[in-house]
């Protein structure tokens, strides 16, 4: 894969560009950049296969770069010293991302990621996505892209009646009975899908409140969901959920 590098502090391209070396045999650095500007033209001439952003860099932003961009073939992994600025539109475009300093196991899964997807596809939906979530976050903010074996999902979050955890795979339960399940944990979903409102009743769920019918005196705590789906509440949790749905 062509790859490059763009940052607005060379001690960090530098670092990376020796992780990539040693680590990611499959990744040629095609060239790096230290201001939008100059990334835009490099990515034009060098047509890269993946680039690695910084999201913030001086008064632009990776997704300034990027809105620059008229065709986005390419796979993108933001690189970030903060784990909040922007990352949480990355976050529910289901883009990858690492925090600084990168963790080279980290760097090695998201570059394997990249490359299997550069194999099914021409344009970046997710980038598209992202984007228009940066620019009108109102059009956008009701949904999450739900990454499949076979497809990116986007879905409404006010259609996600319920998560389950499977080991390291969650199962996302959705209004009509459709039923997908995603290679990440429930806690990162969790974490996520706290900002709109959902609730961790037990370590292996997470519901959507808007589908809770009432609360079974059985086991301690049971939620009874809309399609009649039994959900275990744990004794750490009980008031916490009790309190959040006024029971």
């Amino acid at each position: 894969m062509r790859a490059v590098l763009v940052d607005d502090e060379q001690t960090n391209l530098k670092n990376l560009e020796i992780l990539l070396t040693a680590h990611c045999p499959s990744v040629k650095i095609v060239g790096t950049a230290k201001q939008v500007t100059e990334a835009v033209s490099l990515i034009s001439l060098q047509q890269p296969d993946l680039l690695f952003l910084d999201i913030q860099m001086g008064k632009q932003s990776g997704f300034d770069l990027l809105n620059l961009l008229p065709e986005k073939t390419f796979e993108v992994i933001f690189v970030t010293a903060y784990d909040r600025y922007g990352i949480q539109a990355v976050k529910f475009a289901a883009l990858d991302y690492l925090l600084k300093p990168v963790n080279i196991e980290e760097l090695v899964a998201a570059v394997a990621k990249a490359e299997s997807r550069l194999r099914f596809k021409t344009h970046n939906e997710q980038l598209s996505f992202l984007l228009q979530h940066i620019k009108q976050p109102q059009a956008v903010q009701g949904k999450i892209a739900l990454p499949t074996q076979n497809e990116i999902r986007y879905v409404e979050i006010s259609d996600i009646m319920r998560c389950e955890a499977s080991n390291t795979y969650t199962f996302f339960y959705l209004v009509g009975g459709d039923k997908i399940l995603i290679s990440k944990s429930l806690k990162e979903y969790a974490d996520l899908l706290k900002l709109k409102g959902f609730l961790r009743t037990h370590q292996t769920h997470l519901i959507n409140p808007a589908f809770v019918t009432s609360w079974l005196k059985e086991d301690g705590g049971v939620l009874l969901m809309k399609n009649g789906d039994k959900i275990p509440v744990s004794k750490p949790n009980r008031e916490m959920i009790k309190e959040a749905l006024g029971k």
